[in-house]
C-alpha cells in the first residue's frame, strides 16, 4: 500500500480506553499525526456477540480510511480478540493490535512461568491471550478474569472512587491468592485503574499495560515499511479526535489522560461506514 508518509495512524477504540494507548504512541512516535475513534455510543463492547464486533471494527475502518490512515492500531482487546484476523484479510492496510505485544510482554516478565489476565467478557472468553501466551512458550500457566464493571466505572469517571475499589477486590480476590508474579491488563480502560489495581495486588504480581509494546510494534511496522514520518519535518503533529456519541463527556475525559488540552472532539454518525 503506497501512502504519504505524513498521513496519520489510525487509533479506534470502544471508547476512553485507548487513550491510553494513544498517549504511548505520542510518546514514541512524536513526529507521526493520528486520528483517533473512540465508540462512545456502542461501549462497552466486552457484552457484545462476536458478528457484532466484526460489524463495528468494520464500520470504524471504513471511517478511518476516510481519513486516509497510513496504518491502523485496535487499541481495544475485544476487537483484537474478535475482529483483529477478519479485518486484517479484508482491508488493505497495515492492522495491529494490543494482544500479541501484552502477551509477549508477560511471557518475558514472568518468573515463576505463571500469568494472570484480566480483560472483557469476550476477550476472556475468547482465550485468545492464553493461545498468544502458549505460542510463545508452552509451559507457561495462565489464569484469566473477567472484569466487566471496569469498564463502565472508567466510562462514567468512577475510576478513584471506593465502589472502584470494591470492584477490584471482588474481581482480583482470587487472582491475588494464585502464583501468578505477572497479570496482563487486558483492557485499554484498565490502565486508569493501574495505581488502585498494584495497591491491592502488592508488590509480587508486576502489572503488564500492553501499550508501550503497542507502541513499539507500529514503530517498527512503519520502519520496515517506510512509512515513518520524517523526522526532520518542523511542523508540530496533528492529532484529530472522534467519536459516535457525547463528544463533550469524552472531550473532558479526555483532558485528564492526555498530556495537552484537547481543542475539539467530533461525532461521526459511524453507522454510516
Amino acid at each position: 500500500m503506497k501512502c504519504k508518509k505524513t498521513a496519520p495512524i489510525g487509533v479506534f477504540d470502544s471508547g476512553v480506553g485507548g487513550l491510553t494507548v494513544a498517549r504511548e504512541i505520542m510518546r514514541q512516535l512524536p513526529h507521526e499525526n493520528f486520528v483517533y475513534f473512540g465508540d462512545t455510543a456502542r461501549v462497552p463492547y466486552g457484552n457484545k456477540s462476536k458478528k457484532t464486533i466484526i460489524r463495528f471494527s468494520e464500520q470504524i475502518i471504513r471511517f478511518l480510511q476516510s481519513k486516509e490512515v497510513k496504518a491502523i492500531v485496535i487499541a481495544c482487546n475485544t476487537a483484537c480478540s474478535l475482529a483483529m484476523q477478519r479485518v486484517q484479510e479484508e482491508f488493505d492496510i497495515p492492522i495491529i493490535g494490543v494482544v500479541i505485544p501484552g502477551a509477549r510482554e508477560a511471557v518475558e516478565t514472568t518468573k515463576t512461568g505463571k500469568i494472570g489476565i484480566i480483560g472483557t467478557d469476550a476477550t476472556v472468553r475468547s482465550g485468545v491471550y492464553t493461545k498468544f501466551v502458549n505460542i510463545i512458550n508452552p509451559k507457561i500457566k495462565v489464569i484469566e478474569k473477567a472484569c466487566p464493571l471496569f469498564v463502565p466505572l472508567v466510562e462514567e469517571g468512577f475510576k478513584d472512587h471506593a465502589i472502584t475499589q470494591e470492584a477490584i477486590a471482588y474481581y482480583l480476590a482470587s487472582m491475588k491468592e494464585t502464583e501468578i508474579d505477572a497479570m496482563v491488563l487486558g483492557c485499554t480502560h484498565y490502565p486508569l485503574l493501574r495505581s488502585r489495581i498494584m495497591e491491592y495486588l502488592g508488590e509480587k504480581i508486576q502489572i503488564v499495560n500492553p501499550a508501550y509494546e503497542t507502541a513499539m510494534d507500529l514503530k517498527r511496522l512503519l520502519e520496515r515499511d517506510e512509512m515513518e514520518n520524517d523526522v526532520n519535518s518542523t511542523m508540530d503533529s496533528k492529532y484529530e479526535f472522534y467519536v459516535s456519541d457525547n463528544a463533550e463527556k469524552f472531550q473532558l475525559f479526555a483532558n485528564s489522560v492526555m498530556p495537552f488540552q484537547v481543542p475539539i472532539t467530533n461525532v461521526v454518525n459511524i453507522e454510516e461506514y
